[in-house]
């Protein structure tokens, strides 16, 4: 078992997951179909959310109360978070450029910049990654060890940070046709045809452990919900569209877990991975509320590492043969995998096609 679903809160537990998976589908179609819902969701929202953000920092740098103790300054201060968040809608306002052919959005050379974006997210994702890793084994060796986060959240960093570090670099090498960036007919969404299901599950199974190592007390939402919402979208109805719905999905991700974290942490919605073996029913919230190492021993809460040393094992290994299948593919074609599509002629290649303007 991957995660602990538990008693009376099971039900809860399984009902938060899909109210996430459902509402990210839905914001990631009011965000795509129209101009105003674009402009609402991507640009209005994160504008409001800044002035808010602001608002708190300050308050908090002031002393008061309502700042000092508000959910979003205790539990989701950390670099990581603020940068995930403007990154991806950063993102989101560069695809809606492209596909309506604003500004620069209808400039050739901007056609690139899905690969940037997206590098740019998987780096930031990589060194949280080496970070844990460093922290981890200075508290425990190449075992790994417990450190508490910005954040207040105990990680358990180790070996498996480094691989799933590698797995990301890696990944960012899996993106190929970097310029067969397209509109899709009536402006709806924009395509990167070439991002086909290889990149997608070796994407998904790195993001997964990135989460599930680093951000464990998350991980079943940010972790499961929120990379199968654009997989879901990608196979059944926005074939070539997923660097789009993923960029969409995640920044609204961020938004919703910025203002509300304690949706994630607090009952009846939370769920903790099997790391901490002997947590039971405690919530993230609870296990935040633990200071030391020797805390979590007094509350019988040990260390069980080893689904994330198997996932970044499978991460890594992904990575590698979706690679290999982009070398040997170049090879076969004598095409430069960045500057040329190489996918021509498969199946999800020329379904997205079918659907450019």
């Amino acid at each position: 078992m991957l995660f602990q679903l538990y008693g009376d809160t099971a039900l809860y537990q399984l009902l938060g997951w899909c109210l996430v998976f459902v509402g990210l589908i839905v914001m990631n179609e009011i965000g795509r179909r129209t101009k105003l819902g674009g402009i609402l969701v991507f640009f209005i929202i994160p504008i409001a959310l800044t002035v808010y953000f602001i608002a708190v920092a300050v308050a908090a740098k002031s002393g008061a109360a309502w700042a000092v103790n508000n959910s979003t300054h205790v539990y989701m201060n950390g670099w990581f978070h603020y940068a995930k968040l403007y990154a991806a809608d950063i993102g989101c306002v560069g695809f809606i450029m492209i596909k309506y052919g604003w500004g620069i959005g209808k400039k050739d050379w901007f056609k690139p910049w899905p690969f940037v974006i997206v590098a740019i997210n998987i780096l930031i994702a990589v060194v949280s990654d080496f970070e844990s890793a460093v922290k981890g084994m200075a508290a425990g060796g190449l075992a790994g060890g417990w450190w508490f986060s910005s954040e207040n959240v105990w990680l358990y960093g180790g070996w498996w940070n480094i691989l799933n570090g590698i797995a990301g670099i890696l990944n960012i090498f899996c993106m190929t046709g970097w310029w067969g960036i397209y509109s899709s007919k009536k402006n709806k969404d924009m395509l990167w045809p070439d991002m086909t299901i290889w990149f997608i599950i070796a994407y998904d199974v790195w993001n997964f452990q990135y989460t599930y190592a680093n951000l464990p007390t998350h991980s079943w939402y940010c972790g499961l919900a929120l990379l199968l919402a654009p997989t879901f979208a990608n196979a059944l109805w926005n074939k070539g569209g997923w660097i789009q719905n993923r960029a969409n999905t995640l920044a609204v991700w961020c938004m919703f877990a910025q203002v509300f974290p304690l949706f994630q942490l607090a009952k009846p919605f939370s769920v903790l991975p099997s790391l901490y073996k002997g947590a039971g029913a405690m919530t993230a919230l609870e296990l935040s509320n633990i200071t030391s190492v020797e805390g979590l021993a007094a509350a019988g809460i040990t260390a069980n590492p080893v689904p994330q040393g198997v996932v970044a094992i499978a991460a890594l290994a992904i990575n590698v043969i979706c690679l290999a299948v982009i070398i040997k593919r170049s090879c076969e074609q004598k095409k430069n995998p960045y500057k040329n599509e190489i996918f021509v002629g498969t199946k999800d290649f020329e379904a997205a096609m079918a659907r450019r303007a």
